[in-house]
């Protein structure tokens, strides 16, 4: 495993524990309303999985079909790579191509694998320091 591949699964799991202790049930919470509605505001996400990332069209319908990944940083240097799916030998997104790197706004742009069908996986991006990571939704 490559350190992109590592960085952007540490991403998703601190990502996931971070949304697992955001959606606590409510008879889970303690004190006032004032205290709920604090503990149930999502924590600033640590170091190392600050960026943001969408995926557009987003379920996706088409296999071949052309998706934009956008999102910000969060502080790191700019998007270096979007790596989707956790099998790098069979990818779900195909010619991937970083049409801006900023990291205040990045903008990337790719084809659904040909060979995918329906379900849900991961897309990671790697920032330069910071990962992000969101859910691409197949209905092929």
């Amino acid at each position: 495993m490559n350190k992109r591949m590592m960085t952007a699964i540490a991403g998703l799991s601190l990502t996931a524990g971070l949304l697992g202790s955001a959606w606590a049930p409510a008879g889970a919470q303690t004190g006032t309303a004032g205290e709920a509605t604090a503990a149930t505001a999502a924590p600033k996400p640590p170091k190392g999985a600050r960026a943001v990332v969408q995926v557009s069209p987003n379920p996706t319908t088409e296999r071949g079909q052309e998706v934009t990944i956008t999102g910000h940083c969060g502080g790191g240097k700019g998007l270096k790579a979007v790596i989707a799916g956790i099998d790098l030998k069979n990818p779900v997104l195909q010619n991937i191509r970083i049409v801006k790197d900023d990291p205040k706004g990045f903008v990337a742009k790719a084809t659904l694998s040909s060979k995918i069908g329906n379900g849900v996986g991961p897309v990671f991006v790697d920032c330069g320091g910071e990962a992000g990571v969101t859910l691409l939704v197949t209905h092929v």
